[in-house]
């Protein structure tokens, strides 16, 4: 762990305690700024769901499709350094918290339908 990022380091932390303790809090928030503090509140506002295809977190003007560590929001799109492993937009950051906490909502659905119906 001494060769860990910063992300990995409070990611494994946050894994080992299983909840959001309030050193880990200010962890994220510090590291991340605005992007930590709105994940925080997503994950503690239900907002991370979990679909067969697809994890989403409910924004406050969209829902935004999380896979594979990227995510469809502008701000990734055009705003974040890929060669930064702590600079993530909130979205990203609230699925990690959210996994490693319990706190995903799940729905036994395809996101695809769902959005069908959106």
């Amino acid at each position: 762990m001494a060769n860990a990022n910063p992300v990995e380091r409070w990611q494994a932390q946050l894994e080992e305690a299983g909840e959001l303790t309030p050193e880990i809090v200010e962890r994220v928030s510090r590291l991340h700024g605005d992007r930590g503090v709105r994940a925080i509140e997503a994950v503690s506002e239900n907002r991370v769901k979990a679909y067969r295809d697809f994890t989403i977190v409910v924004g406050y003007k969209d829902e935004y499709i999380v896979e594979d560590g990227g995510c469809t929001c502008k701000d990734s799109e055009y705003n974040l350094d890929p060669d930064d492993p702590t600079d993530l937009c909130w979205h990203t950051l609230a699925v990690a918290i959210a996994r490693r906490v319990g706190h995903v909502d799940y729905h036994d659905m395809w996101y695809s339908d769902v959005r069908e119906l959106l």
